[in-house]
């Protein structure tokens, strides 16, 4: 995880007018998903040694530091930059004194994010360490940043695989300091050294207090990664290849990973299909890599396993941008022409395991595609779009620590937003009715949210009803959410999922809400967004173990046949 390293604002003005034209640098802003709740988020802007640009961005509020971006780029004032990890991107544009970057942050919705350069740093920013004897000793490392609201600080347990923990309020007085984190129930207060080259003080948790001396940290000092013990490790008990495969009609190659058991075939295979946004093969998100475990635990299992990057990630060819859920599918189903090519896997065998808009995508393809034996839907979706977005709001914040009477209002404005850019079809008119509702969102924020409210995806995503697929799916299906999940709430999707299957005559499916359990499949407090870093595990076992044991059960039914 990286160290902040802020920059000092120069006030000459021809230094002034040369870094309206430089975007390097730290960057401080404020995402409000919610009325009353805020994301502090620092994003880091640095150049290779071609010259182009790369970055990480750091979410001190949710614990999640060094979240890399795939792909970034500085334009005629535009900065615009992805991230595969989170499933996000953001669109905005600098002013011109180079100060400030206004846009929008889209994360399966847009809201206004504002970047400014980090203020001139105090003497004792940056980060310092030490180590805390609580019978176990514990390395703690303490940033210290000045804002534009004065001293900030977060702190890292390398040890304990935490980082990026919020402090609620920081104050120096001279050489005193008191830094407060009320999350986790902590103090430190501290006295600076006259050299500033350590600070002696007492960290205080839970009834008890602990000498913690800290010292000044190398400026390039690292947090170890956060423990994922379920990533596999090579060498592998079976043979993974990386391959491409066509999909003619869209005029593109996608890129994958082809893993296969070992012993005699031919083998039964799935499919894996990725979530919303444009994401890797292993389908990673702050450190974790569900698709690589997935695929890992099932080929031990017998199962051959593809799993391919989305179009224009990694190796894949193709523009994510100006793709619908519908273009998704038409790579799935070029995954199953390429699998069929393949003389170890069973031709006859050959299923979809789809996670959230993959689980729409799956029962999609098998509707119209009767050589897909099974589906495997892993939060997939029962209801339109629109309706899970404001799911998502509502349930989001409350698992946050809002209030309901707070979420549900968040709910309600974000179904007004929804139902203007679904109702209206003038793009003049829309557009200033738009302006109307957000007048709080600066201009330049408002365009860019303007342009994602109203891109192919977003547009299709509102509308599209996954009932009338699912109503005509014949094959096996397997219906699997979490409990916890927020971003898929099963009370609203397993009810619809179970009825539209009913109603088209399916004889062989298995619907199960499991318990304890997130949008990714992890045991979880909450299913907060916030927790999906800092929970070691990135695959609940049971989930795990149910998924191969009924793929086994059905792999035997020959597809299109007997059902």
């Amino acid at each position: 995880m990286k160290t902040i390293s802020l920059l000092t604002i120069l006030a000459s003005a021809t230094v002034l007018a040369a870094r309206a034209q430089d975007i390097t640098g730290d960057w401080q802003g404020t995402l409000k998903p919610a009325p009353g709740a805020e994301l502090h988020l620092l994003l880091h802007i640095s150049k290779t040694a071609d010259g182009s640009l790369k970055g990480t961005l750091d979410s001190v509020d949710q614990s999640a530091n060094g979240i890399p971006i795939s792909a970034m780029a500085f334009r005629n004032g535009t900065l615009t930059f992805a991230s595969d990890a989170i499933q996000g991107r953001y669109e905005g544009k600098m002013n011109a004194e180079g100060s400030a970057v206004e846009g929008a942050w889209t994360q399966s919705g847009p809201m206004p994010l504002a970047w400014r350069r980090a203020v001139e740093p105090s003497d004792i920013d940056g980060a310092w360490e030490g180590v805390l004897d609580v019978g176990q000793k514990l390395r703690l490392i303490l940033h210290l940043t000045t804002t534009k609201d004065g001293l900030g600080a977060t702190l890292d347990s390398p040890d304990q695989g935490a980082g990026g923990i919020g402090a609620t309020a920081v104050k120096r007085d001279g050489s005193s300091l008191t830094v407060e984190i009320a999350n986790i129930g902590a103090k430190y207060q501290g006295t600076i050294a006259k050299d500033y080259s350590s600070i002696d003080g007492t960290f205080s948790q839970g009834g008890g207090q602990f000498p913690l001396t800290l010292k000044r940290a190398a400026s390039d000092k690292k947090i170890e990664e956060p423990k994922r013990p379920q990533n596999p490790v090579k060498p592998y008990p079976y043979r993974a290849e990386d391959l491409t495969y066509p999909n003619t009609g869209a005029g593109i190659q996608l890129a994958a990973t082809l893993t296969i058991p070992t012993g005699k075939g031919p083998f039964p295979a799935v499919v894996l299909i990725t979530g919303s946004g444009q994401q890797d093969r292993d389908e990673s998100l702050l450190g974790h890599k569900p698709f690589l475990v997935l695929s890992d635990y099932l080929t031990r299992k017998g199962i051959a396993v593809l799993r391919s990057d989305d179009r224009g990630a990694g190796g894949s060819g193709g523009n994510f941008a100006a793709a619908t859920t519908a273009d998704f599918a038409t790579d799935v189903e070029a995954a199953v022409a390429y699998l069929k090519t393949r003389p170890e896997v069973d031709p006859r065998c050959i299923g979809l395991a789809g996670h959230s808009e993959g689980g729409v995508i799956a029962p999609m393809v098998a509707a119209r595609n009767r050589d897909i034996a099974f589906i495997v839907m892993m939060a997939g979706t029962g209801v339109p779009g629109d309706r899970i977005i404001v799911a998502q709001v509502v349930a989001g914040a409350e698992a946050e620590g809002m209030s309901h009477d707070a979420a549900a209002a968040a709910g309600v404005r974000q179904k007004r937003i929804l139902d203007l850019v679904e109702q209206e079809k003038d793009e003049s008119v829309l557009k200033e009715k738009l302006r109307a509702e957000l007048k709080d969102v600066p201009e330049a924020q408002f365009a860019t949210a303007f342009k994602q409210l109203t891109s192919p995806w977003y547009r299709y995503f509102l509308t599209y009803d996954p009932s009338p697929a699912l109503r005509k799916v014949t094959c096996p299906v397997l219906v699997l959410n979490g409990a916890k999940d927020t971003q898929v709430p099963p009370k609203l999707n397993l009810p619809a999922i179970r009825k539209a299957l009913e109603d088209g005559g399916n004889r062989d499916f298995e619907v199960d809400e499991l318990p304890g359990l997130n949008h990714l499949f992890q045991h979880a407090k909450t299913g907060a967004f916030s927790e999906y870093a800092q929970i070691e595990e990135t695959f609940a076992p049971e989930a795990l173990e149910k998924i191969a044991s009924w793929i086994g059960r059905v792999e035997a039914v020959p597809a299109g046949g007997g059902r």
